[in-house]
């Protein structure tokens, strides 16, 4: 490479993080965070990498768009034969990681994973562009595929199926899933590597479900 990797570096100017100025729900925050992402202009502001692991906890990881966000917690949709979804059989447990570099923020958020409704599954699906819906049933995800070719050829096929037979069903091996918070981390750059953290742990022994605030060390 032209440039040693070790000498490449950013320093974080543009604010702090305050637990005064939080919202106590980490909920509440979050969506503040990610409306200024998207106020900001940060390309795929929804974009965000989740963490999986096999019973024997072999981790994997890979970039899904969050489609939900409410205080029950986070919505994303996939094909359940994939490997996140095979993982997430064994292991009910993840983490995600939304990283937006333009402003200079993190957000960490771990907690245990369930499927959604399978009407919930639907109405998402539908609200897809038809395109999308054919290739959500083209794709054996994670799967060995032979040749480009070939999934080109499963899509023509299908979509000439379902032009004949109207709306495109939601396939019994595709949905969502909704990933419970237990732990949410607020993480803003900056300078000298002397970061903001604020982890947001939910109270067990509260009767509301709420919220324990705590700043870590950079």
């Amino acid at each position: 490479m032209g440039r040693d990797l070790a000498d490449l570096r950013k320093e974080y100017m543009l604010g702090g993080l305050d637990e005064n100025e939080v919202d106590r729900d980490p909920i509440v925050q979050f969506r503040r965070w990610l409306q200024a992402a998207i106020d900001a202009g940060v390309a795929e502001p929804t974009a965000v990498t989740l963490a999986t692991a096999t019973r024997d906890g072999v981790p994997s990881a890979r970039v899904v768009l969050l489609k939900d966000v409410d205080e029950a917690g986070f919505r994303f949709f996939t094909n359940y034969g994939s490997r996140k979804g095979r993982e997430l059989d064994e292991n009910p447990r993840a983490a995600l990681c939304f990283f937006w570099p333009d402003l200079e923020r993190q957000v960490r958020v771990d907690g245990q994973v369930e499927r959604v409704s399978r009407a919930d599954s639907e109405a998402y699906f539908h609200s897809r562009p038809v395109s999308s819906q054919i290739g959500s049933w083209a794709s054996r995800q994670s799967a060995p595929l032979a040749s480009r070719a070939l999934l080109e050829a499963r899509v023509a096929e299908l979509s000439a199926r379902f032009a004949e037979g109207g709306d495109v069903p939601l396939p019994d091996f595709w949905g969502g899933y909704l990933l419970r918070p237990s732990a949410i981390e607020l993480w803003q750059g900056r300078p000298s590597r002397l970061h903001d953290r604020l982890l947001y742990t939910r109270s067990v022994d509260s009767d509301g479900g709420g919220w324990t605030l705590t700043r870590l060390s950079p």
